[in-house]
């Protein structure tokens, strides 16, 4: 697993987005989860392509908080099966790493 991780999930409300993004800092999951949207969505579900409005979370990691974040999400998450994906940070300023690290502590 990579050192620090960019973690993505999507939420059908601003609310449930917010308070993801609240409690996984709070919890020491992330260092910061950022909210953004309204955006669009399409995709196929049980065999129907559907449109909506989701709101994206943004949160940054370390590798070694990665799985207890994912938890987190999926325990909190509104979907019963959402998304969470994660990329990994191949650079990155020192400080700002170093800022990720304290921050999941």
């Amino acid at each position: 697993m990579a050192d620090f991780m960019i973690v993505l999930t999507t939420t059908d409300t601003q609310e449930a987005a917010r308070a993801l993004s609240r409690s996984a800092v709070e919890k020491n999951l992330a260092a910061s989860g950022q909210v953004t949207g309204p955006i669009e969505t399409t995709y196929r579900h049980l065999g129907t392509v559907s449109h909506g409005t989701e709101w994206q979370v943004t949160f940054r990691t370390s590798g070694d908080r990665y799985e207890a974040l994912e938890e987190h999400l999926v325990s909190h998450h509104p979907y019963d099966s959402p998304e969470v994906i994660a990329f990994a940070i191949d650079a990155g300023r020192a400080e700002y790493l170093e800022w990720i690290t304290r921050a999941t502590r």
